[in-house]
């Protein structure tokens, strides 16, 4: 039984890369379909697949995100994963596709739908536009000066992973700006947007602008394996805030290395749904990932050779003195009141009438019990150490 992949447009259901790869249920907007049919839909939906991933865009209509969240209500079904997405719409309809893909691996629904966050840090998506006037979807710092530029002028627009805005043209003045790629500045010099490290085929999708500067020049900048032309979707026009432009996406192709991109994500059971997860979060339940509660990490194995806030080392108790001090020899001389104590309780063993019960074991006895506690304290903080994902999961 596959998780089924779910969206709210058909714009983002691009074509499938071959003829195994299944389709994605497409949900209605509330003004086009009654609730008791999208309902009843929902419901079959999810006894035939048994789980449902939901990948919509951040600026979905909210009456259309409450639509969603009732149907998941009035089911009381923790198998429906509503995961919100700030891709361009082309950056989104490239990661359904990904999921789509994916769905036919063995990953359990928890992972395939905790992937949604993971797999949107490796899709480069932007547009080519003639004006960002109107568009809100970026930085203000790097729109605020393009908006005083040539009017006659274009701009290639970088959305994710990195914000960044170039002139594609070789006019004078300021050549490009971003938050932290290449840029060009000065006349005649090549306008650049910081692209892929790694193998990617390039979607393209033309508007009202002719320029083909995204196959001629971005491409071979970015040295796609292949460049795909496909529709351009409903929402882009809105999303960009012009319907003169081209938008574009370069993401990875190859499901085998989809698969090993997930695979290789640290996987923790949810301790509300009994889900597998990877990242910060359950995607069916919201729930927080149980970190730590898995085989010990070398991190936390480092965390047990941290001296304590005491100052005593776990594992130094039961040398000669029974108190050093952390980095000192367990049975050499040391500096503070718990090597000084130690000192005096075995001079006080040394002199007639002191046995072990005296001083010297109590200190020991003390020590001993602080020891333990530093040992537990180490041990309670290297559980909950967060363990970093690939690229900020």
């Amino acid at each position: 039984m596959t998780t089924a992949i779910a969206v709210t447009s058909h714009s983002h259901m691009l074509p499938p890369p071959d003829r195994n790869t299944p389709r994605a249920y497409t949900f209605q907007p509330p003004e086009e379909q009654a609730f008791d049919v999208a309902l009843a839909e929902t419901q079959r939906l999810v006894e035939l697949h048994g789980h449902v991933v939901v990948v919509h865009p951040t600026t979905l209509p909210k009456t259309f995100l409450h639509r969603l969240h009732a149907i998941r209500s009035v089911l009381e079904s923790d198998r429906i994963a509503l995961m919100p997405t700030s891709l361009p719409p082309l950056g989104t309809a490239v990661l359904v596709r990904q999921l789509r893909q994916l769905s036919l691996c063995e990953f359990s629904p928890g992972v395939l739908g905790a992937s949604v966050r993971l797999l949107a840090h490796y899709i480069y998506a932007g547009a080519l536009l003639n004006s960002v006037a109107k568009l809100d979807h970026l930085p203000g710092s790097l729109t605020a000066n393009a908006k005083s530029w040539n009017p006659r002028a274009q701009f290639a627009v970088l959305a994710a992973p990195t914000p960044q805005l170039v002139r594609t043209d070789s006019a004078g003045g300021s050549g490009g700006a971003g938050t932290g790629g290449a840029s060009g500045s000065g006349a005649g010099l090549r306008a650049t947007l910081a692209g892929p490290q790694f193998p990617t085929h390039l979607t393209v999708a033309r508007g009202q602008l002719n320029s083909q500067w995204v196959s001629s020049s971005l491409a071979p900048q970015w040295r796609v394996g292949d460049v795909q032309e496909t529709y351009l979707p409903d929402e882009s026009s809105a999303w960009w805030g012009t319907g003169r432009l081209v938008e574009f996406a370069a993401a990875i192709p190859d499901v085998s290395v989809l698969y090993r991109l997930v695979s290789s994500v640290r996987r923790d059971e949810c301790h509300w749904c009994g889900l597998e997860l990877i990242g910060d979060r359950c995607a069916f339940c919201a729930a927080p990932a149980p970190y730590g509660q898995g085989p010990r990490t070398r991190g936390a194995q480092a965390a047990r050779s941290v001296p304590s806030r005491s100052g005593v080392r776990p594992g130094s108790v039961g040398g000669r003195s029974g108190a050093g001090t952390a980095g000192g020899p367990p049975g050499g001389s040391a500096s503070g009141a718990g090597s000084g104590a130690g000192r005096d309780g075995g001079r006080r063993n040394e002199l007639p009438g002191r046995g072990s019960s005296g001083l010297a074991a109590f200190l020991k006895q003390k020590h001993a019990a602080a020891a333990e506690r530093s040992e537990s304290r180490s041990e309670s903080q290297s559980r909950h150490a967060v363990v970093a994902d690939p690229r900020g999961l």
